[in-house]
This record gives structure tokens, C-alpha cells and sequence, in this order.
């Protein structure tokens, strides 16, 4: 007999719930660990607080020039001031059922290390004064530590397909974005959405999630494949003879999206579950910094 759907929805509740506490408190460490500063944008642009003197370049207006700091030395200085004005960030993280595979019970799945990434990154941005949102519209970008709890909610929620596609509707005009997965659907998808991202001026960073089983292919002899959803489905009495077809099939991948992060103006990176988060967030959190 079939459990009714108000108890089954409960379950379900909970068990998000359950997972909440923990997401936000391994995030919060992370993004502690890696933390750059809590003011300013730690670039140049229109603010009042000051960052640095830097060389005067030919077309420097005078008026930019510090004649106190210059008269100090043969050259002229600028001097530059933090960037203040916040930007909208609009994360993506692949809530597909591919991202839930482990190779090993002692790693984190691909979608526990993405959120864990996307979250931490948010708390940084926000932190540092930025407006945090879903690329998908669920959550619309915002400013404030309330909005963490939001996004951490948002985020442990689970699709229902085999593999995801990136969102965009809630992208913002001008600003950035986060897209992580394991970019193992169409590629065609992720084109779209990176072409539709450009259009609006947003430019951000792609980043592979990968479990290292995935990488390095480690079957041998008679294997079952199954993609985690069930929807596909190989048996193989040589899993060894696919190894090197397989490891063709990935770089082609990796170098696809390569191409077209390079095309759109974004960045990408690949980062496997067994190696520490703390260098793929803060590789993050800088390329999300870097001027248009």
C-alpha cells in the first residue's frame, strides 16, 4: 500500500531540514577559512575609502594625480579608491541526480561539494556587500545575511532528471554568475544559456564538479552502468577495452566548454571531490572579483 502524500511530504521535509544546519555551518566555515575581507571590493573604482597609489598612465586626468605622494619620488601616483557599488551574483547548482554519485563512501557526493562551494562563495559575496541570488528565479538576488539561510534552503532541494541544464531566468542585467555541475547533459544547453547569458552582459564562471572515479575511469572486466536516475543502462564484459574512449569523450568535454567559456568571456575549472574545497573557493571567489 502506497504511503499518502501529506506523510511522504513530510519526510521529505524533515529530511531537508536535517541537512540545513549542517550545509550552513560547513559553509560557513569554508568561506571563514578563505575569508579576503569583509570590506570593500579590493578593486579600483568609485568609492571613499582608500585602496592604493599606483603609477600615473598617459590620459590620467591631473586631477586624479596625489601631488603629495608624487612629490615624494620622480614619478606621478594616482590614487585609487575601492570599488563600492554592489553586484548582483546569480548561482546555478546542478540539482540533477547525476550530481549525486560518490565512487567512494568516504567522499562527499558531487552535489554535496557544490552546494557546500556555491553557498560558501555566496557568504563571501554578501559579506562583502554584494546582492546573492538562484539563476533560476526561485530566489531573486539580495543583499543582507539573511539571505543565506534563503539560498541554503534553496539549494538542498533535489530535481528529478537524470542530468541538469543551466538556468536563466533569474539572471540580472550586467552582472555575474556561478554555474556548477558536472556538465554531463547536453552541451547544446549549456551553449544556450551561456549565449542568453551574454546578451544581458553577464559574465561568470562554469565549474566542473567531478568525482576522481569519473576521472580516471577505474573499470575493469564485467561492469553495469547505470546513470543514477535509472534511466540508462550498459553492461559490459570489457569495462577496460572503454577506458581510453571514455577519457577521449571527457577532454573533449572539458575543452568544448572551454572554448565556450573562452567565446563568452567566462572562466572555467574542474574541481574533483577528493581534493580540499578551500582552493576551489577562493579560485572562485577571485574570478568572480576580476574586471569585465
Amino acid at each position: 500500500m502506497n504511503e499518502p502524500a501529506p506523510t511522504l511530504l513530510r519526510a521529505r521535509a524533515e529530511d531537508l531540514a536535517g541537512r540545513l544546519p549542517p550545509l550552513l555551518a560547513e559553509a560557513d566555515r569554508l568561506a571563514t577559512a578563505v575569508m579576503l575581507g569583509e570590506h570593500g571590493r579590493r578593486r579600483s573604482g568609485m568609492g571613499d575609502e582608500f585602496w592604493q597609489y599606483r603609477p600615473a598612465h598617459p590620459g590620467d586626468d591631473a586631477r586624479a594625480i596625489d601631488w603629495r605622494r608624487s612629490a615624494r619620488s620622480d614619478a606621478h601616483y594616482v590614487r585609487e579608491k575601492e570599488w563600492q557599488a554592489a553586484q548582483s551574483v546569480a548561482l546555478w547548482v546542478d540539482d540533477a541526480r547525476s550530481m549525486g554519485f560518490s565512487g567512494d563512501a568516504r567522499r562527499p557526493s558531487k552535489a554535496q561539494r557544490a552546494q557546500v562551494l556555491a553557498l560558501a562563495a555566496g557568504l563571501l559575496l554578501l559579506r562583502a556587500g554584494e546582492r546573492v541570488g538562484l539563476a533560476d528565479g526561485r530566489l531573486a538576488v539580495r543583499a543582507g545575511q539573511a539571505q543565506a539561510a534563503r539560498l541554503a534552503a534553496a539549494l538542498i532541494e533535489e530535481g528529478g532528471q537524470d542530468y541538469g541544464a543551466p538556468a536563466t531566468a533569474g539572471l540580472v542585467p550586467q552582472g555575474r554568475a556561478l554555474f556548477l555541475s558536472d556538465f554531463f547533459g547536453d552541451p547544446a544547453r549549456v551553449e544556450t544559456a551561456l549565449a542568453r547569458a551574454a546578451e544581458q552582459g553577464v559574465r561568470g564562471v562554469l565549474l566542473m564538479v567531478l568525482d576522481p572515479a569519473e576521472e580516471s575511469f577505474p573499470y575493469d572486466g564485467r561492469t553495469i552502468f547505470e546513470s543514477m536516475g535509472g534511466g540508462l543502462r550498459h553492461e559490459t564484459q570489457r569495462a577496460g577495452d572503454l577506458r581510453a574512449r571514455y577519457a577521449a569523450r571527457l577532454a573533449e568535454r572539458k575543452d568544448r566548454l572551454t572554448a565556450l567559456a573562452r567565446a563568452t568571456g567566462w572562466q572555467f575549472a574542474c574541481h574533483h571531490t577528493d581534493t580540499p574545497a578551500a582552493p576551489a573557493l577562493l579560485w572562485l571567489y577571485r574570478a568572480l572579483e576580476r574586471r569585465r
